[in-house]
């Protein structure tokens, strides 16, 4: 038998899912949870092979709870169900340690499957989320490079950047920094070479995709 347990914050919604368990001669539902916290408690008593786990609920929410279970020695199998599509917490979801994906108006067969997939050890996701998966791959790996780009960057070459990317002049930066304006343009030219910036706008991209800046409105000065 697969021991399951399920945290999700509705009443409806585990109504359901009890009564699909009962369905399936191979499951057996062990335990129910209104939130993250709940859940922690229960999978400590209980030990059950599988956890169904809402994304969000109340307080602790589901992926949290998710992380919190990975750092376990033997942990159990998270399958996350949810009402949000792929594209919105695939890739965070399998980040945090779940270990299949089902979005909540699937079909009961579909979520029974999953259930036994994750029970033996896979990853289950619907087929229609290769795309999901493949874009989230393409993008971290990208992300993945333009942070060793960066991080080769001189101690002084991070601060012209930073300084760029906030919208300063090289005047204000040769000001800031004690180096004269041609200096600074020297040191823009490095930092260009090395992070593959064509125009000045590429600055603050790349300074939001490494979160060194957040977005808000240029300086003054």
């Amino acid at each position: 038998m697969i021991r399951v347990v399920i945290a999700d914050d509705h009443a409806v919604v585990r109504m359901g899912l009890r009564a699909l368990l009962a369905s399936a001669g191979d499951i057996e539902l062990i335990g129910e949870a209104q939130d993250g916290e709940s859940l922690l408690h229960l999978c400590t008593s209980e030990r059950p092979d599988v956890a169904i786990v809402d994304v969000s609920m109340p307080g602790m929410g589901g992926l949290e709870a998710t992380r919190r279970l990975a750092r376990w020695a033997n942990p159990p199998k998270v399958l996350a169900l949810t009402m949000y599509d792929e594209e919105e917490y695939l890739i965070g979801a399998l980040e945090a340690g779940v270990s299949g994906y089902v979005v909540k108006d699937a079909a009961g067969a579909e979520l029974l499957d999953a259930i036994r997939s994750v029970a033996r050890g896979r990853t289950w996701v619907r087929p229609s989320a290769a795309n999901v998966l493949a874009r989230g791959w393409v993008k971290r790996s990208a992300q993945g490079e333009l942070r060793t780009a960066y991080d080769s960057l001189s101690e002084r070459e991070r601060q012209v950047f930073r300084m760029t990317a906030e919208g300063h002049t090289s005047v204000r930066i040769g000001e800031v920094l004690y180096l004269s304006p041609k200096t600074v343009d020297t040191y823009r030219r490095r930092v260009s070479e090395k992070l593959s910036i064509t125009e000045r706008a590429d600055y603050v991209r790349i300074a939001l995709e490494l979160e060194i800046l957040t977005a808000g409105p240029p300086p003054s000065g």
